[in-house]
């Protein structure tokens, strides 16, 4: 979910950040089981429940449900849509379609968030090299984001480092209007390296690219929350919450603190891929 631009970034106490890591490690148990879910025939409906089960059943409630008014506690977002899906049973997916699933739990008053885009069909391997391409282009961009979440460095650090690996990747259109958050501020995932806020131990970001096929022009539709693409070409869109402490980024979402990927990225090897999730997982060059 999109907050404010002009918002400050919070500084949260050790104990603020644990109850985030639980927090985080909801969210990303929910999403996990509404991505494994998926397959032809499913609705986004159903994905909603799946998540929203799992979110309540660990004493937690959904971050996005009833936020501003939106009707649903994930966001299921099909093909061209970008971002801000509403999970409908009329939107029954099928073979061949890519689905990013975005989600939010609060434990204690504070969140997590986290996103992932998954293959429809096919035990989970997207429909063509071109769809692969997309998928592993934008997971290994918010990775690459992630690892710039040090202190004393500046937020544009982050979306300087996500953008140069999105553009090494490909030709892929950067969405340059949701692309992440802090806990009470914006990011984007656009900027030279170097300015903006300086980061310091205790803040959080929730670091969400977006990339496209096509043209990066979005439009929102009717329903005032679904974004499209201008036109109509595929999207993806991952995103992880993360915490900068004195020992490096501590990715709050991902269930080993984003530890594998991060070391990978520190060696020049390959990121882990979860665009696969229920399925065979693939990797991809993190090379920049």
């Amino acid at each position: 979910m999109r907050l404010r631009r002009d918002e400050p970034i919070e500084v949260k106490t050790p104990a603020q950040l644990a109850i985030m890591r639980e927090a985080g490690l909801v969210t990303a148990a929910a999403l996990r089981a509404a991505a494994a879910a998926v397959e032809p025939g499913i609705s986004t409906a159903e994905l909603d429940f799946i998540a929203e089960r799992e979110i309540r059943a660990a004493g937690a409630t959904p971050s996005f449900k009833g936020y501003h008014g939106y009707p649903a506690s994930i966001c299921t977002s099909v093909n061209e849509q970008v971002v801000h899906g509403i999970p409908g049973p009329g939107q029954v997916l099928t073979a061949g379609d890519v689905i990013s699933i975005d989600c939010g739990a609060i434990v204690a008053g504070w969140h997590g968030d986290a996103a992932v885009t998954v293959a429809v069909g096919d035990g989970g391997r997207p429909a063509s090299a071109e769809l692969a391409g997309l998928l592993s282009a934008c997971e290994t961009a918010l990775w690459h984001g992630l690892s710039r979440a040090v202190p004393g460095g500046r937020l544009t650090d982050i979306s300087h480092a996500v953008e140069r690996a999105a553009r090494a990747a490909g030709p892929y259109g950067i969405v340059r209007d949701y692309t992440g958050h802090g806990i009470g501020t914006a990011m984007h995932n656009y900027g030279r390296a170097g300015r903006g806020p300086v980061l310091t131990e205790g803040m959080a970001l929730a670091i969400e690219p977006m990339l496209v096929l096509g043209d990066a022009e979005t439009e929102v539709l009717a329903d005032d929350w679904t974004v499209i693409t201008r036109d109509g070409s595929w999207a993806a869109h991952f995103e992880h919450t993360v915490a900068i402490t004195a020992d490096g980024p501590w990715v709050l979402t991902a269930e080993d603190g984003g530890q594998a990927n991060l070391a990978a990225l520190r060696r020049g090897g390959r990121v882990w891929q979860a665009t696969t999730v229920g399925g065979s997982s693939t990797s991809a060059s993190t090379g920049s």
